[in-house]
């Protein structure tokens, strides 16, 4: 038997390992102990981050792990959930990381956050979020230096997750259409004009930023789709829309991209389940657990407004699961696979099953968020 007719039986069997399909009850099992394995190893969640510098908690990385955490919440309601978030957002003083002045998306993401505590919190809920809105006001009136765009902001793709839903979540608190106005804009920036728009509509998806727009290719020829960042795309979408109007114009142009996302993604999965770090190239080509997860994320909740055929897209998530399952999580609840922080399919290379990323925060976030869609799915 020839090597490349091994691989392609090996390649064709691993597809079809989801004889075994788990429970929605053996999916809460996993993600419970994927959560109290970080909730043990960062015990208290005011101590900053420590990776070649210091690091205040509040940073892009740990607010992905409280999204993640809010999700968890709402199938598994726990009071020790909420204590470990409120602890964390009462330390920073329910403030965007380095003050209400920044226009740094990754500095704004820990207010989606802020805002989904909102219900748990004691006293004027309007003063937990002031500093929150005078961030975004003063974004709102400040043109980026760099490119002279009052919407220009957002110029790498992951900057969509980690500010836009914020925008959309002050937006449905206040009724003020400024702010959903202002977070569509900038979004349509970064989709058609930043690099010479970062969304490529025939394939639906995404370049990180304007680094990897054509004419740039990976070594084996291909476009550079870097995984994560898809799925940051993909995430903010469905975080967005969940908090829209279904007859507003601003729902059904992001319904669009998430269609045409969900179809590109489609095409990429790799036999095993996982997705690749470089989507369509086989440059590093290898699993990689945290776009994996975000992709389920996605497809289990567009299968559950009706949107995508479950006979199309169920098996893509079931075998996604069974990857991130049976490859990644560890007996402790350790995530492998996980590729550290970049920008790109090189970064934290090589991954591996035992390697830990320089952050393991916003990967535990990103697991989070896929696995209770998957048990919501499962639950229906």
């Amino acid at each position: 038997m020839t090597r490349r007719l091994f691989t392609l039986l090996v390649a064709a069997a691993m597809a079809m390992t989801v004889a075994a399909q788990a429970t929605a009850d053996d999916v809460l099992a996993a993600t419970r102990k994927a959560n109290d394995y970080f909730m043990k190893k960062y015990e208290d969640p005011t101590v900053p981050t420590n990776w070649k510098r210091v690091r205040p908690s509040s940073l892009w990385t740990r607010a992905v792990y409280y999204e993640g955490l809010m999700a968890l919440q709402r199938i598994d309601p726990q009071q020790r959930y909420i204590d470990y978030a409120m602890t964390w957002a009462d330390f920073h003083k329910w403030t965007p990381r380095n003050g209400t002045q920044t226009c740094d998306a990754d500095d704004q993401c820990c207010g989606q956050t802020y805002v989904e505590l909102l219900p748990y919190a004691e006293g004027d809920k309007t003063e937990r979020i002031k500093n929150i809105r005078e961030n975004l006001d003063h974004q709102m009136k400040t043109a980026n230096p760099k490119n002279g765009s009052l919407y220009g902001w957002w110029t790498w793709i992951d900057a969509i997750q980690m500010a836009m839903p914020l925008y959309v979540q002050m937006y449905t608190l206040t009724n003020d259409h400024r702010y959903l106005d202002h977070a569509m804009k900038m979004y349509r920036w970064s989709r058609n004009e930043c690099g010479g728009g970062l969304f490529n509509v025939k394939e639906g998806l995404w370049w990180r930023d304007a680094d990897y727009v054509p004419p740039y290719k990976e070594p084996d020829g291909q476009q550079c789709y870097w995984s994560r960042g898809n799925g940051w795309v993909y995430a903010a979408l469905v975080r967005c829309m969940e908090l829209l109007p279904k007859k507003s114009k601003e729902f059904k142009e992001l319904k669009k991209d998430f269609l045409l996302m969900s179809e590109g993604l489609r095409k990429c999965q790799r036999p095993d389940g996982f997705w690749n770090p470089s989507l369509v190239s086989t440059n590093y080509a290898m699993p990689e657990t945290s776009g994996t997860a975000l992709f389920l994320y996605g497809f289990c909740w567009g299968m559950e407004q009706g949107w995508l055929k479950p006979d199309v897209y169920k098996p893509l998530a079931d075998r996604a699961w069974t990857a991130i399952e049976r490859d990644a999580i560890h007996p402790d609840g350790f995530l492998g696979w996980m590729q550290g922080t970049g920008k790109d399919p090189s970064a934290g290379q090589p991954l591996s099953y035992t390697r830990i990323p320089d952050f393991e925060d916003y990967g535990t976030g990103c697991f989070l968020l896929g696995a209770t869609e998957y048990y919501k799915l499962l639950k229906q």
